[in-house]
């Protein structure tokens, strides 16, 4: 069997070369590309004759399986599945897996520290230093103390949960079905957005969830409250994101996630929303994390091959 990785997964080609040992021996040919590349041409060249194909986030769309006929399964290093043709993929009984749960330590972490950044404004005074100067210097806040509200209580919401507790925050929670977490009080969307000084998202998109912070959730949140997205880009409205920053309807956000992957074009309305703070989409992006979903997703493969 043909399994082809169409990039190198943020790691070096050896440390996959030997996560793949046991494919290999059991007499599977695994070929490894070093460089990510993303041009549709590319990618079904490379893919060329595979009945597996692992990557991360590159978009794989109808045109790419049109150009992969032996194709039988896709291990994707990430844990949504947006950017793949999932109908596609079930019309052709190709099979797709995900990396659940690689990133819950990384995101979670990233999310604390947005909230902290946004706080302290860590960016502002590292401007003013670098200026050489102290004067202006601009107060922050504590995360201690604060009402921290997570939507989405999956294993990364519960993970930024623990922290927040670490913190002393009261944590308050919604989830479409409610949970038993321990140092977490489960209320509806309305009260958690009212009664919060931090909103974390932490919900998976789809349907339901496309535009779940918009104009009216802003308008039920504080003026002092600030919100923080890793989750996906358009579970926020960003033109009601970037009024309510421009408003004065909240306090400050940051997010790593946005409606289209970065780079942004200039004409994104979030760059003219000020007390923003604004990340690539580095929140699974940890060395540990990289480790940790090869592992996954080589296991997917041989669990596949296996028929376990």
């Amino acid at each position: 069997m043909k399994i082809v990785f169409l990039e190198p997964l943020g790691l070096k080609v050896a440390q996959i070369e030997a996560a793949c040992e046991g494919l290999k021996k059991a007499g599977h040919e695994v070929v490894i590309y070093p460089d990510r590349n993303e041009n549709p041409d590319e990618l079904k060249r490379r893919a060329e004759g595979a009945e597996v194909v692992i990557e991360s986030n590159i978009p794989l769309r109808k045109d790419f399986l049109d150009a992969c006929p032996n194709l039988k399964m896709l291990s994707i290093a990430f844990t949504g599945l947006d950017h793949i043709d999932m109908e596609e993929c079930q019309k052709r009984g190709i099979i797709v897996k995900n990396a659940a749960g690689y990133s819950t330590e990384a995101v979670a972490e990233l999310a604390i520290a947005m909230m902290v950044d946004v706080y302290r404004k860590v960016l502002e005074n590292d401007a003013i230093t670098r200026q050489c100067q102290r004067k202006g210097i601009m107060p922050g806040r504590e995360i201690g103390g604060k009402t921290i509200g997570i939507i989405g209580m999956g294993n990364i919401g519960q993970r930024v949960a623990k922290l927040a507790n670490a913190f002393g925050c009261k944590v308050l929670a919604w989830n479409r079905t409610p949970k038993q977490v321990e140092g977490v009080t489960f209320v509806d969307k309305e009260t958690l957005l009212r009664e919060s000084d931090i909103v974390t998202l932490h919900i998976a998109l789809n349907a339901d969830t496309r535009d779940f912070i918009t104009e009216k959730e802003f308008a039920l949140m504080k003026p002092s409250a600030i919100l923080i997205n890793t989750a996906r880009g358009p579970v926020v409205n960003e033109m009601a994101l970037a009024d309510a920053l421009k408003q004065g309807k909240i306090a400050g956000a940051a997010t790593d996630v946005y409606g289209t992957e970065p780079p942004l074009k200039p004409e994104n309305p979030l760059f003219g929303a000020p007390n923003l703070v604004m990340l690539p989409h580095i929140g699974f992006a940890t060395e540990e994390a990289f480790v940790l979903r090869l592992g996954i997703v080589v296991e997917n493969v041989m669990r596949w091959i296996n028929k376990e």
